[in-house]
C-alpha cells in the first residue's frame, strides 16, 4: 500500500522515470562514467554526459544500453540503482513496484537481463516488463483495450518500433535497430566527407535538433554554424551547414523507417488495417520531433499520421499507467517459454 509505483523508460539515449502521482521525476542520459583502473562509477546521467569528448584517459564514458537492449549488465545495474535510489530515497525499506519498457523484438534472454538488473537495483520482485509500443499507446491515451486496430511508431535513440495493437495485444510488429543515434552518426560522417571536419556525437545531435528535417522545404532552408577539428590542419574550424544538407545525410535511415512502417501495414489483418486507415498512425519517441517526419510517412504510406502530444514522455507515462492493467497485459503477451520457443524456431 505504501510502495511507490514507477514506470521506467530504459532507453538507449535517455532514462526516464515516472512516479504515479508526481509525474516525470527523472529524465537523464543513459550514460555512466567509470575509472579505467578499477571500474568505479564516477558519474551517472547528466554529469557523465557532460564528460563525453572531454574526459582524460583515466576515465571512460560508457552507454550501457545499445540499440534498446543491455550491452553491459553490471553498468546497467549500477545506473538503475542510482536512478531508483534518486526517486525512492536511500533509506526507504519498501521496494517500489516497477514497470520497465523493453523493445518489442527482444529475446527472452534480453528480457530476463532487464528484469534481473531492475530487481538487483532495488525494484520489487518481479519487475514487470512491457513492450514499448504498448506503453506508448497507453501513455498517448489510446484505447488499446478495445477490439480495434491502433498503430504506434516509436522512434527512439537506438530502435524504431512499429506495432499494431488490439485488446492489449500486439498483432503485428517490427523492431529495427535504426533510429536517432544512427541519424547522428550519418550527420557526423557527412560533415567529415563533405567538409573535412571532425565533429562529436553531441555536436551532430545538436545539429539534427536545430535544423534537421525529414523532407527538404523549398520555402525556408535554415542554417547553423558547426564547430569541429579540421581533418587536414588539425586546427579548430567553424563552418555553416544548411538544413537540406542534414536532410540529405539521413535519407538512408529515413528510408529504413518508412520500409519498417510499410512492412507492419502489410502484416496487419484487413479488418485492423481498415481501423488504422481510419484512425491513423501515432508517432512517439524523440525521433517524432524531427521536422516533417509525419509528412514523409504520410506521403509514403497514404495513411494519416499524428504526433503524440508528449512524444518524449508518453512511453514512460504509459509504463506507469500499465501497472493498473498488469494482469490483462501479461495474459496478452507471450510467456517467457513462448519467447524462447520463438527464438529457437
Amino acid at each position: 500500500m505504501f510502495a511507490k509505483r514507477i514506470g521506467i523508460d530504459l532507453g538507449t539515449a535517455n532514462v526516464l522515470v515516472y512516479e504515479r502521482g508526481r509525474g516525470v521525476v527523472l529524465d537523464e542520459p543513459a550514460v555512466v562514467a567509470l575509472t579505467e583502473r578499477d571500474n568505479t562509477v564516477v558519474a551517472v546521467g547528466n554529469q557523465a554526459r557532460a564528460m563525453i569528448g572531454r574526459h582524460p584517459g583515466t576515465i571512460q564514458v560508457i552507454r550501457p544500453m545499445r540499440d534498446g537492449v543491455i550491452a553491459d549488465y553490471l553498468i546497467t545495474e549500477a545506473m538503475l540503482r542510482y536512478f531508483i535510489t534518486r526517486v525512492v530515497g536511500r533509506f526507504n525499506p519498501i521496494r517500489p513496484e516497477v514497470m520497465i519498457c523493453v523493445p518489442v523484438g527482444v529475446t527472452g534472454v534480453e528480457r530476463r537481463a532487464v528484469s534481473d538488473a531492475a530487481e538487483a537495483a532495488g525494484a520489487r520482485r518481479p519487475a514487470h516488463l512491457i513492450p514499448e509500443p504498448l506503453a506508448a499507446a497507453i501513455g498517448a491515451q489510446i484505447p488499446v483495450g478495445s477490439a480495434r486496430g491502433h498503430m504506434i511508431v516509436d522512434i527512439g535513440g537506438g530502435r524504431i518500433e512499429a506495432a499494431v495493437i488490439s485488446m492489449f495485444g500486439i498483432v503485428a510488429s517490427e523492431s529495427v535497430r535504426v533510429a536517432g543515434d544512427r541519424f547522428d552518426d550519418e550527420i557526423a560522417q557527412h560533415i567529415k566527407r563533405r567538409h573535412n571536419l571532425l565533429i562529436g556525437e553531441r555536436t551532430a545531435e545538436e545539429l539534427k535538433m536545430a535544423i534537421g528535417a525529414a523532407l527538404p522545404d523549398e520555402r525556408v532552408d535554415p542554417m547553423a554554424q558547426v564547430r569541429g577539428r579540421d581533418q587536414i590542419t588539425g586546427l579548430p574550424r567553424t563552418i555553416t551547414v544548411n538544413s537540406s544538407e542534414v536532410t540529405h545525410a539521413i535519407q538512408d535511415q529515413l528510408a529504413v523507417i518508412v520500409q519498417t512502417v510499410r512492412r507492419v501495414l502489410e502484416q496487419t489483418p484487413p479488418e485492423l488495417a481498415a481501423d488504422v486507415i481510419d484512425r491513423g498512425i501515432m508517432l512517439t519517441g524523440g525521433g517524432a520531433m524531427l521536422r516533417r517526419i509525419d509528412q514523409l510517412i504520410r506521403h509514403e504510406t497514404g495513411v494519416p499520421v499524428h504526433i503524440a502530444d508528449e512524444p518524449l514522455t508518453c512511453i514512460v507515462e504509459g509504463a506507469a499507467g500499465a501497472l493498473d492493467y498488469i494482469e490483462v497485459i501479461e495474459r496478452a503477451l507471450p510467456t517467457e517459454e513462448e519467447s524462447l520457443i520463438g527464438e529457437g524456431g
